[in-house]
């Protein structure tokens, strides 16, 4: 199967999960799996949130994120992979001046 974000109409949710600002994202879902081409705006954040049912992969496609997470912060550029296992909580940052963009995987457990 494949997905065209392009194709998919643009979501924009306010205070996502808590956090400042703006997510605007491209998303996928079904059954089984969310998937979705996101863009943080400068000073825009995901709240710090518990993935109680399921876990989170986030690679970065352009930018520098940052992830703060129970035991501290990593800093996450483009080009890397952040996994957030079942039961861990993290939150996504831009603290940088330009927009940050990523896919984030989230398969439903």
């Amino acid at each position: 199967m494949i997905l065209n974000f392009d194709n998919m109409e643009e979501q924009v949710i306010p205070n996502f999960k808590g956090g400042e600002k703006e997510l605007k994202t491209h998303m996928y879902t079904d059954d089984l799996c969310k998937i979705m081409r996101a863009t943080l705006a400068p000073g825009a954040t995901i709240g710090l949130h518990t993935h109680e049912t399921n876990c989170e992969i986030i690679f970065m496609l352009k930018g520098t994120g940052v992830v703060l997470y129970e035991d501290g912060k990593e800093i996450l550029p483009a080009g890397s992979c952040h996994y957030c296992p079942k039961g861990r909580s993290h939150s996504l940052r831009n603290e940088s001046d330009e927009v940050i963009e990523f896919y984030a995987v989230v398969p439903e457990q």
